[in-house]
């Protein structure tokens, strides 16, 4: 029986031996008066001092502390056997090479079984290191809040593991809704592209520099065009010899309204162009109705797939096709076979609108299976979704309309497309004015 309760204890032994030695903290132990009883392989790495003569010495003084010191760093120590609690504090060791090292200590008592204090344990590490552990959790809990930036961490499975409250607001949705869902319940375009991201850095590392990505977010509001710019980190865990991937961690801005200037910024600065382009070539044509097809022609350029030029009757009430596009295949605005034959508009048309009220009118077709219906009913090229009409006037006249179209690969026209369009009629209806009435 005591052979049993020996071969235990001496089992017991070698586990808390082994526990001791393989913690990344240094940790001895004293007991109530102050005599090291335990003494791990982290602490002989700080402080140069091997277990074996380490364990059984009283106090500091001599050896891992100066004389100087050891009373008021022991007496610190020991405070810890009769407090509750741990007690946390800095102070300066000595190593067994004679140099010194500031250390933080962290001082726990430890009780008997009959409840009276038996000793204390200290656990502590060299100040930097700690600091700078420290500094990585503060900065990883000031990333998990309200950071500047959204942080997205998937895992493995690229499903979001951490999201933090910027990133909560770009996705539209609760932190704890985010949690463990796809990607794609909450974007609607771009989910894939994110994917694939995600999926390259996790095989191959995150890339040098920051990306930018378009998404739709899908919102209780209705959806909303994104851009976010940011960069990319595997995740692996320093625990293992071998890294394992915990994930990608996702750090972004939305730069939305940055890139919707610059864009409309490029569009502007392109489109002035293309008018200015339109008005040297159309100085050099000596019949203004060929200058009037040259202003369609660079108006085109990235805005219009079609273009129709259409003039008023003399009763202001009936259109007239004078000028498009090729019908069948790409090509230039020309004039067109039997021009002055009326254009069989039914009523509510958005090119009579136009004339109506002597404006642009705009209109689309939202219904994929109905756009061929909706075109062919306006008199519209195969494929066209989105129209633009703008009127043509000069010396107080209208004179005509003339229509944009664009198919459904294109977006509809907006509001700075109809200034633009406007700008175009009305280099157009001068042109037409000076030509005079067409037979």
């Amino acid at each position: 029986m005591s052979a049993s309760r020996s071969g235990t204890a001496r089992a017991d032994g070698d586990l808390l031996s082994a526990l001791l030695d393989g913690m990344d903290a240094a940790l001895c132990a004293f007991d109530a008066d102050g005599a090291v009883t335990h003494w791990n392989r982290e602490a002989e790495r700080i402080l140069g001092w091997p277990a074996d003569e380490a364990v059984g010495r009283r106090g500091l003084a001599g050896w891992a502390a100066r004389p100087a010191d050891a009373a008021a760093t022991e007496a610190r120590l020991m405070a810890a056997l009769d407090g509750p609690g741990r007690v946390l504090h800095e102070c300066a060791l000595l190593r067994k090479d004679g140099g010194r090292v500031l250390v933080r200590v962290q001082a726990s008592g430890v009780r008997g079984a009959d409840g009276r204090p038996a000793g204390v344990y200290c656990a502590f590490g060299e100040v930097h290191a700690q600091l700078d552990f420290e500094r990585s959790v503060a900065l990883s809990e000031a990333l998990f809040g309200e950071a500047p930036h959204g942080l997205l961490v998937v895992d493995a499975d690229l499903r979001p593991a951490v999201v933090n409250a910027r990133a909560a607001r770009a996705f539209g949705a609760p932190r704890t809704a985010l949690l463990g869902r796809p990607l794609g319940d909450f974007l609607t375009q771009g989910a894939d592209r994110l994917e694939a991201a995600l999926e390259h850095v996790l095989a191959e590392g995150g890339p040098r520099s920051p990306a930018e990505l378009w998404a739709t977010v899908r919102t209780p509001d209705g959806e909303r065009r994104r851009c976010w710019r940011g960069g990319f980190l595997r995740l692996a865990s320093p625990l293992s010899r071998e890294p394992a991937p915990l994930g990608v961690a996702w750090l972004f801005e939305d730069v939305t309204e940055a890139r919707l200037a610059e864009q409309d910024a490029d569009r502007l600065r392109f489109r002035a162009s293309q008018l200015h382009r339109a008005g040297t070539a159309a100085a050099e044509c000596e019949d203004p109705m060929e200058a009037a097809t040259a202003y369609l022609d660079f108006a085109l350029a990235g805005f219009a797939d079609d273009a129709l030029l259409d003039l008023a009757r003399d009763d202001g009430t009936r259109l007239v096709r004078i000028a498009a596009t090729p019908a069948r295949a790409p090509g230039p605005v020309a004039l067109v076979a039997g021009a002055g034959l009326p254009v069989p508009y039914g009523p509510g048309h958005p090119a009579l609108r136009a004339l109506e009220r002597a404006g642009a009118v705009r209109a689309s077709t939202w219904s994929a299976g109905a756009g061929h219906a909706w075109a062919a009913e306006r008199q519209w090229p195969d494929g066209t979704a989105h129209a633009l009409c703008a009127v043509l006037r000069s010396r107080g006249r209208t004179l005509g309309v003339v229509t944009f179209l664009r198919s459904s690969s294109r977006p509809p026209f907006e509001r700075p497309d109809v200034s633009y369009a406007e700008s175009v009629a009305v280099r157009v209806a001068a042109s037409l004015d000076l030509a005079g009435p067409v037979t």
